[in-house]
């Protein structure tokens, strides 16, 4: 029997960056067991549908992961993704206006 995971890769690379926001494609890649190809595929993924945003912060990327998008699967869209998040160990940082 093939290994299996409960999470997809996509899955695993957003929780890896909503703890490691600094983390770069290669540390992610060697991490979760991915190619640093399949790893920028998945990025530009999870940015191009406004899971997270990419910033350039001198040569390296940091990450900001948007929580309040709703799991894409239509049996799980009144999830959020920060609720799933949670659960994989990220720990949502309270900023001043979220704080009021």
């Amino acid at each position: 029997m093939g290994e299996w995971t409960f999470i997809t890769s996509h899955g695993m690379v957003l929780s890896h960056i909503s703890r490691h926001q600094r983390s770069t494609t290669r540390d992610i890649a060697l991490t979760l067991g991915l190619t640093e190809r399949t790893v920028h595929k998945i990025i530009s993924d999870l940015e191009a549908a406004g899971y997270l945003k990419r910033r350039k912060v001198g040569r390296s990327n940091t990450y900001r992961i948007n929580p309040d998008l709703p799991l894409r699967h239509e049996t799980a869209r009144d999830t959020v993704v920060g609720d799933l998040l949670t659960i994989l160990g990220w720990k949502r940082h309270r900023t001043a206006k979220s704080a009021k």
